[in-house]
């Protein structure tokens, strides 16, 4: 099944879209996405040896024996996903294959132009789709793609997570930056519900204000008569 997709640019490594999953595993998806910008990192410094790479990760790194089974470089972009250990890697390229066969379509002109990260974030709703053709491996069309043979996969290169991101790129940094981004998201989160409940004074204060006097008038109204 597959877990996670990111499109980005190869040159700068400047992430243009992303798929995720529906949640189940939202609290690891960022030490995921961490990981994956790492490795467009390393692309963009030209450390790629093939256009397509199968990166195994494996529960030593991981909770989960997850591996990612792309990288597909076709020219300016590269195409990930990561998928459960036990998926097609057929399937994933082919996958992979089919998200950029749509992105180049629709967004060609304007990949070298792009400025913001996730500039083609619309593109999200491509890749739910695709992703939900290829849930299922024991369908008639993903069988047939599997029996396909020029599609094959054989020669794609299979290399550890640590190897391709190199030495120095310890995966306790991965863990750090995940960290901070999840401390930070907590910090926005509790800002959010500060400035809410200042809204909310904001608003019912002056209604609070009329109210209270009018009962006091009207309790000093009683009393004096």
């Amino acid at each position: 099944m597959v877990k996670l997709t990111m499109i980005a640019r190869v040159t700068d490594g400047l992430p243009l879209a992303e798929g995720l999953d529906d949640g189940r595993d939202q609290k690891d998806a960022d030490f995921y996405k961490q990981q994956a910008k790492l490795l467009f990192k390393n692309l963009s410094k030209g450390q790629h040896e093939a256009s397509r790479m199968s990166i195994e990760t494996g529960p030593y790194y991981f909770q989960y024996p997850y591996v990612f089974c792309g990288y597909f470089i076709p020219g300016r972009v590269c195409y990930l996903t990561m998928c459960d250990r036990s998926y097609p890697k057929k399937l994933a390229f082919q996958y992979l294959e089919d998200l950029k066969n749509e992105f180049e379509r629709v967004n060609g002109s304007q990949i070298e132009t792009a400025a913001r990260p996730y500039a083609f974030i619309k593109f999200d709703t491509f890749i739910q789709k695709t992703k939900k053709l290829y849930l299922d491996t024991r369908t008639q069309r993903n069988l047939a793609k599997l029996n396909d043979e020029l599609y094959e996969v054989h020669q794609i290169m299979t290399r550890n997570v640590q190897e391709v991101l190199g030495v120095g790129e310890k995966l306790d940094q991965v863990t750090e930056m995940s960290t901070r981004l999840t401390s930070d998201t907590r910090i926005y989160a509790d800002k959010a519900k500060d400035l809410n409940r200042q809204a909310l004074i904001r608003k019912y204060a002056p209604v609070a204000i009329v109210i209270g006097v009018v009962l006091m008038l009207f309790w000093l109204k009683n009393k004096i008569w």
